[in-house]
C-alpha cells in the first residue's frame, strides 16, 4: 500500500482506481473508519464511469500516521464537553478538522493533482466541507454524504445510535467482529445486513486495529464548531446525499447543509441509513458520476 507525506510528520496511505487522466474523485472516509470502508467494488464501479478514484486513510486510522505520543481519554474529553469546560476539552485536542482537510489536499498535491471532486461521508463529509470552505479553488465539486454542518440542532443521533457509537468495542478479533452487528441500529431498515458489517470489521481488524486514534478524531470533529456561515458563502458545486433511515446523523443534517449552500442539490434516498448498501450503489454511483462530470 503506497504512502505519501502530506505535511511534516504526517503520511497517508492511499489507493487509486481507474485512469489517472480521468477527472479525479477524492473519497474521504468518516470517524474511526479506514479507507476500505469505501468498498473496492464501489470504487471500481465509479472508476468504470470514467473517474480517477482515490481513497485514503485519514490520520490516526488504517495505515496512515498515528499520534501515539498524544493519548486522549474519550470519556474525559466528552465529560469536559458536556460540562461546558471548553478550555479542558481544547487542551485535549491534538489536531483540528482543518488539519485533516489539509491532509486530503496534501495527498492531491503529492499526486500532482491541482483540483479534484471531493466526496466525503459522515465525518468525511465534514472534512470535505472544510476543504471546500478553506481551499475552494482546489475543489471542482463537493459531495457531502450523510453528514452535517456542525450545528448541534441539526443531524442529532438517536439515543440508541449514540449508545452504540460510544460503546467500547472488544479488543479480541472474534468479539470485535461480532460487535459490528450493533451498527445495524443505524443501517438501512430494508437492506441492513450483518454479514457485510462483520466482513468489513474482520478486514479492518486484520489490516490495522487501532482504537487509540478514535478519541483524537472525535476531538477534532466535536470541537470544529458550526460551518453554517462559511457554507452560506460557498460557491462550489455541491451535492448533498442523505439516507432517510439514518439514525446516527439524522436527515436534517443533510437538509440543513443543502439549505445553506447556494444552489446545492439535495438527494434524499429512501431505504438508506448511515451506510451504503450494495443494492443502492447504482443510485449513488449515478448521482456521483453526474455531479462529477464537469472539469
Amino acid at each position: 500500500m503506497p504512502t505519501v507525506e502530506t505535511s511534516p510528520g504526517v503520511s497517508l496511505a492511499y489507493e487509486t482506481f481507474g485512469d489517472p487522466s480521468d477527472p479525479p474523485v477524492l473519497l474521504v472516509m468518516g470517524f474511526g473508519a479506514q479507507m476500505i470502508a469505501w468498498h473496492e467494488d464501489f470504487c471500481r464501479a465509479l472508476a468504470r464511469r470514467g473517474r480517477h478514484v482515490i481513497r485514503y486513510d485519514n490520520r490516526d486510522s488504517g495505515l496512515s500516521t498515528k499520534f501515539d505520543d498524544h493519548p486522549v481519554d474519550a470519556g474525559a474529553f466528552m465529560a469536559a464537553v458536556r460540562s461546558g469546560d471548553l478550555p479542558s476539552a481544547l487542551a485535549m485536542r491534538v489536531y483540528t478538522l482543518e488539519d485533516m482537510a489539509d491532509d486530503g489536499l496534501g495527498l492531491l498535491t503529492a499526486l500532482g493533482i491541482e483540483r479534484a471532486h471531493v466526496v466525503g461521508t459522515s465525518m468525511g463529509g465534514m472534512i470535505a466541507q472544510t476543504m471546500a470552505i478553506g481551499r475552494p479553488g482546489r475543489v471542482l465539486s463537493l459531495t457531502s454524504m450523510m453528514s452535517s454542518t456542525g450545528e448541534p440542532e441539526y443531524g442529532a443521533s438517536t439515543p440508541e445510535a449514540r449508545a452504540v457509537l460510544s460503546a467500547p468495542k472488544p479488543s479480541d478479533r472474534e468479539g470485535y467482529v461480532a460487535a459490528a452487528e450493533r451498527e445495524l441500529v443505524w443501517a438501512s431498515k430494508r437492506y441492513g445486513d450483518a454479514a457485510p458489517l462483520r466482513e468489513l470489521a474482520a478486514a479492518a481488524y486484520d489490516r490495522a486495529y487501532y482504537p487509540a486514534g478514535a478519541p483524537r478524531q472525535l476531538a477534532a470533529m466535536v470541537l470544529a464548531g458550526s460551518r453554517a456561515d462559511a457554507l452560506r458563502e460557498l460557491r462550489v458545486p455541491t451535492l448533498v446525499i442523505h439516507g432517510l433511515d439514518d439514525t446516527l446523523i439524522a436527515p436534517s443534517g443533510g437538509e440543513r447543509t443543502a439549505a445553506l449552500v447556494p444552489d446545492a442539490e439535495l438527494l434524499l434516498i429512501p431505504d438508506m441509513g448511515h451506510d451504503r448498501p450494495r443494492a443502492l450503489w447504482p443510485t449513488l454511483i449515478d448521482a456521483l458520476a453526474a455531479h462529477t462530470s464537469t472539469d
